[in-house]
């Protein structure tokens, strides 16, 4: 037999699945997560931290620059890794092509909704506004 009857599945996909994706899905779900383990237990701290304190010392905290922007990267983590997350279940789940893709593109803008809602309170609030 020559060696170009062996064909191995590492050889085959080159490192990419069916979709030619899932290497990089991967990644940045990994990558997501990475950054959630330090921001939520900062994010959980803080929160319970600024809740004892008052709502007028809680306002005073996330006016504060560098917490602002630790709230917006938090929300920017969470919901780009719930939004890798949510693509995962539906493509593994639903199996009509128009179904999958509607819920697709509403997974996205529904993630993305939500973390333009983050920003404009954390910026209305930073600004006083």
């Amino acid at each position: 037999m020559a060696d170009s009857q062996f064909v191995t599945p590492t050889k085959v996909t080159r490192g990419l699945g069916a979709s030619k994706t899932g290497t990089s899905h991967h990644i940045r779900q990994r990558v997501s997560a990475l950054a959630l383990i330090v921001l939520v237990p900062w994010f959980l701290f803080s929160i319970m931290k600024a809740a004892l304190t008052g709502y007028d010392a809680a306002l005073a905290w996330v006016a504060s620059p560098l917490n602002a922007i630790l709230l917006v990267l938090t929300a920017g983590a969470a919901f780009y890794h719930m939004r890798l997350g949510m693509q995962v279940v539906i493509e593994d789940y639903i199996e009509k092509p128009g179904t999958r893709a509607a819920l697709l593109i509403l997974n996205t803008f529904f993630t993305a909704v939500l973390f333009v809602a983050v920003v404009m309170s954390v910026l209305r609030i930073w600004t006083g506004s």
